[in-house]
């Protein structure tokens, strides 16, 4: 960042800032309350007030305050400065400030800066076919989604980390800090580097209440909220009052106080001077002001300003209340909108004093339109990563560890320019991706001890054990521009599910909006999964992460489940060059038997389902049963039972089908990766029974299938809540996914077959009871089951 200090502030100054921010107040109340009349150019009627007022107000006088402030230190310092506002209901004024900086009328011309647009901005706010009251994907120069509380911080960081030019101003707000995301989020400060990093600024804005209730750091005593910030790593600067000319003097001393510091930071870190390769503590601001300034103090008697009761709509009967409508009239008079708008409407000189030009401004800021930074990933070629497959099944790699080499080479490829990390709870080599240590080293900004491994100031792994900051991180990284995967145990991905949920929004509605850029995928590898935590039990099997994914648009979310390391190439080959989706890839770290050559690898995800005729039976007659498989384990018992058929059963056809690409088995209208009925017939049929191998619960595969015309026929097996610490074959017997089970499978259900196969199917139960008998005396899996391999 430029090191250029602000001049002293002058009563011109002074008076610019405040003019903003009163005309920034207006413009937030306008929005909730007004349908015409935007410039109170006649006496108020009820006919100009919304038959429903939604919004926030409560929050939003505090932050029209910072964006005025942050607008005067772009434009004197030239700074590059992303906001990210973590009081996500205050919509409204992130919609005002950038009308008023002109970036919202650039990408919506139907709302220009002068007093139509004005009417159509205050008419559409909260308003069918409007815009919505929390900042979202509508919002110019916003990359944090209001509905949900806890992010701004990690997505502060995300968004700073490799983007040294960049600092991010992050308002947070009192009710947020409850959250625990938010909690870990101050540890930000010590991932971020200030040679390679940018610079976070947290602003925590204390402003009394929540919805109901006051706030915890709100109420909290001066000494004991220092004493928590300090501890967090941080240098506090205190801004509080009523008065606000006394405000804005405080207000804009702190930012140029904290902007000097980070300043002399990166200036020290980047040029080897004393003190560099520590942990600096970085500035922040505390700003305390009354919730709801400037609007009513009291209304009906009761207290409103600087309470709960300021949080939403202070005056919730204009329309029919004429004491409110007069009330409301006063509000938004005592701004004196004559003095801040000319008679167009337009905003007056005085107030655009401070406010940056072209991508400067708040609203305009690149960063905050990824797509419009994002380059291609130079992805090596996965050939020189693929394993040889001289016999199928007769191998076994670890499909992560196989993986690992490509995100080394990749890692490498982009090192000059640092557009690519791997984020995940300290699990990057309990996921057997350590090669990419090769190339980089986990992210440290505390002291590093000579038994430590793999830290260092400057690496691109980032790792901590928050969930919650390692999803924000990602994100705030893939929204402005960057790419990367977050690999985590498959059970405790859910710890995020919330913000996916979020994630997946924003971007779906990013989608329809032409200004908006695509911006890189969110990926998320999970792996440790449920078939392969026979060691660490019950508590760590849980596959239902991607249930909840498939619950989003279509157009977003995609699911992979690999059944060997090449498949897994091929598949993040292809998730690393998508755009605006939630990639889900769940794949395995223990070695498993490899099934594909690289090139057959990229076919069948290509395909996304395909047909294995080199293990069915079924070559040139119509199937009697299809054996169909998605994911490593289910793949290897299909496998296996396919196998038992052969040898029990050798006049039976059986056609073996893998499925990589989950979305496939959902029908075309309902989703872009969907088979067309004919295409799904074909490959099911629509007669036959289906014993289908899942890796998760097995009813999201009948939700997927269920209007297929072969559906009654469908059977699934799947995870059913039933694990311990065990054998891994026990795990899928528990479960009644084993070759065993799969095999009576076909038995019950092909016609005619249970009385001519009763002793294939006694066999079969006796191998399961053997099993059970074997492992209990042995401690680990039959011979049969760890030695087998395809027969083929």
């Amino acid at each position: 960042m430029a090191a250029t200090a602000a001049r002293p502030l002058d009563r011109a100054d002074l008076e610019a800032l405040d003019a903003y921010w009163r005309a920034a107040n207006y413009l937030t109340a306008g929005q909730i309350y007004l349908l015409d009349n935007p410039l109170l150019t006649e006496p108020l009627r009820r006919e100009h007030i919304k038959p429903r007022l939604l919004g926030h107000w409560g929050t939003s006088p505090g932050l029209n305050l910072v964006y005025a402030h942050l607008n005067r230190v772009i434009r004197a310092r030239s700074l590059d400065v992303l906001h990210v506002t973590g009081p996500g209901h205050g919509g409204p004024a992130a919609l005002a400030c950038c009308w008023l900086d002109g970036s919202y009328s650039e990408v919506y011309p139907d709302v220009p800066r002068d007093g139509e647009g004005m009417r159509r901005l205050f008419r559409q706010f909260s308003f069918p076919g409007g815009v919505p009251s929390h900042i979202a994907p509508q919002t110019p120069g916003s990359i944090h989604e209001g509905g949900e509380l806890g992010y701004s911080l990690s997505h502060a960081y995300g968004a700073a980390f490799d983007n040294p030019g960049l600092t991010v101003a992050a308002i947070v707000g009192d009710g947020e800090a409850e959250t625990g995301a938010l909690a870990t989020g101050w540890h930000g400060n010590k991932f971020l580097d200030p040679v390679h990093d940018g610079a976070v600024l947290p602003i925590l804005h204390l402003n009394g209440y929540k919805i109901a209730n006051p706030t915890v750091l709100g109420r909290l005593p001066h000494g004991e909220l220092d004493q928590l910030l300090m501890g967090y790593g941080h240098e506090p600067h205190y801004v509080e009052g009523d008065e606000p000319f006394a405000v804005h003097r405080a207000l804009a001393a702190a930012l140029d106080r904290s902007l000097d510091r980070i300043a002399d930071i990166q200036r020290t870190a980047r040029t080897g001077g004393p003190g560099a390769g520590t942990r600096p503590r970085w500035p922040m601001i505390v700003l305390r002001t009354p919730k709801g300034w400037t609007g009513p103090e009291k209304v009906d008697g009761l207290p409103v300003e600087n309470t709960w009761r300021s949080h939403q709509v202070p005056l919730s009967g204009v329309r029919d209340n004429p004491e409110h409508l007069v009330q409301l009239e006063e509000w938004m008079l005592s701004y004196r909108p004559a003095d801040l708008f000319d008679e167009h409407g337009r905003p007056r000189p005085q107030i655009l004093r401070h406010v940056p030009e072209g991508d400067r401004r708040l609203g305009s800021n690149p960063h905050a339109n990824g797509g419009r930074l994002t380059r291609s990933l130079p992805v090596p070629d996965i050939r020189g990563h693929a394993v040889e497959v001289t016999g199928r099944g007769t191998s076994a790699h670890s499909p992560t560890g196989v993986l690992g080499g490509l995100l080394r080479d990749l890692t490498a490829a982009t090192a000059d320019r640092r557009d690519f990390r791997l984020f995940g709870p300290d699990e990057t080599a309990s996921n057997r991706l350590q090669a990419v240590y090769e190339a980089t080293a986990k992210n440290w900004q505390e002291e590093i001890l000579p038994t430590d491994e793999h830290l260092a100031r400057d690496g691109r792994v980032t790792e901590m054990l928050s969930e919650h900051n390692c999803q924000g991180w990602l994100e705030g990284y893939l929204l402005t521009g960057r790419h990367g995967i977050f690999s985590s145990y498959e059970a405790f991905v859910h710890i995020v599910t919330s913000m996916v949920n979020q994630h997946a929004k924003w971007l779906k509605v990013s989608r329809e909006l032409p200004w908006r850029m695509p911006i890189p995928s969110l990926n998320h590898l999970l792996t440790s999964h449920v078939w392969r935590q026979d060691h660490n039990g019950f508590s760590h099997q849980d596959p239902g992460f991607v249930d909840h994914v498939v619950n989003k648009s279509p157009e977003v979310v995609r699911v992979y489940l690999p059944p060997d390391a090449n498949s897994l190439l091929a598949v993040a080959d292809h998730v690393l060059a998508t755009r605006d989706r939630v990639n889900v890839v769940v794949a395995g770290k223990q070695p498993s038997h490899d099934w594909l050559g690289i090139e057959e690898a990229v076919d069948h995800v290509d395909r996304g389902v395909s047909v294995w005729e080199w293990a069915g039976t079924d070559t040139g007659r119509d199937p009697d049963v299809v054996l169909a498989a998605a994911g490593d384990v289910p793949t290897t018992e299909v496998l296996a039972a396919a196998s038992l058929l052969r040898e029990h059963l050798p006049d039976l056809a059986v056609r073996v089908v893998n499925v990589v690409d989950l979305m496939r088995l959902a029908p075309a209208a309902d989703h872009p990766h969907g088979l067309g009925d004919h295409d799904f017939d074909a490959v099911f049929t629509t007669d036959k029974p289906v014993i289908f191998a899942y890796h998760g619960y097995p009813w999201l595969i009948h939700r997927l299938a269920y209007r297929r015309t072969g559906h009654p026929n469908l059977h699934v097996r799947g995870y059913k809540e039933e694990g311990t610490t065990t054998t891994p074959f026990d795990m899928v017997v528990l479960n009644d996914l084993d070759r065993y089970r799969l095999v009576m499978d076909v038995v019950d259900r092909v016609p005619g077959l249970a009385l001519r196969a009763i002793g294939v199917r006694q066999r079969m139960a006796e191998l399961r009871n053997r099993h059970r008998s074997w492992i209990r005396e042995h401690g680990e899996d039959m011979p049969e089951v760890l030695e087998w391999t395809w027969p083929g």
